[in-house]
């Protein structure tokens, strides 16, 4: 029997942020009309924290995102791996480790299309946009939030670290019955981040 996959798209939980971060400002005047900010000067945003110590060689990761966590550590975390498959999303890809024990997996990938980082979900919590928000303070020392719009369920999680002011690092498990970590998908999501943190740090 043939169990139907379910990856959740990074980008389309991306997407629930990049919505209307913009165009939601109607008035008054443009402040980088003339000159674009750096976002080293316009970032952190919207209450969001600052991440101290930005990881820059991000480029290996982004182009092979399976390459940032080995399948080895994912199934220490959360059980035997069936495959693995890269998710080509809109903000970027992401890896999707398949459990064999299923249907679940734990898909997770930097986001370099969303510019705006951690302060996009911050901007997006403060507009009432999300039915999750829940700030981490450090994940091997950079600042996350775990979120959702409307996804929420059990085996589910979607958390976002802050790797650097504007990229982050998204990790989210969609779990079933079988999985070791069914009842903990954020201590799940937790995990995959601290080992994904630890490789970029040391890339």
């Amino acid at each position: 029997m043939h169990h139907a996959r379910k990856l959740l798209s990074i980008a389309a939980v991306g997407a629930v942020v990049l919505t209307g971060g913009c165009s939601d400002q109607k008035t008054g005047t443009p402040t980088s009309a003339a000159t674009p900010a750096s976002s080293s000067t316009r970032l952190p945003a919207n209450g969001a924290p600052r991440v101290t110590n930005p990881i820059l060689n991000t480029s290996q990761a982004e182009s092979d995102p399976c390459s940032t966590v080995t399948t080895a550590e994912i199934e220490k975390i959360g059980g035997k791996v069936e495959k693995t498959e890269i998710d080509d999303g809109t903000f970027g890809k992401s890896c999707g480790w398949i459990f064999e024990e299923g249907p679940s997996s734990v898909t997770a990938g930097l986001l370099p299309g969303n510019k705006d980082g951690l302060s996009s979900l911050y901007a997006k919590h403060a507009q009432g946009g999300l039915s999750t928000f829940k700030p981490v303070d450090s994940i091997e020392g950079y600042p996350g939030v775990i979120y959702d719009n409307g996804g929420e369920g059990k085996g589910r999680c979607v958390l976002a670290v802050g790797v650097r002011d504007d990229l982050t690092y998204t990790v989210s498990p969609l779990l079933a019955t079988g999985n070791p970590m069914l009842s903990d998908p954020c201590g799940l999501a937790t995990k995959v981040a601290s080992a994904a943190i630890k490789k970029l740090k040391g890339a």
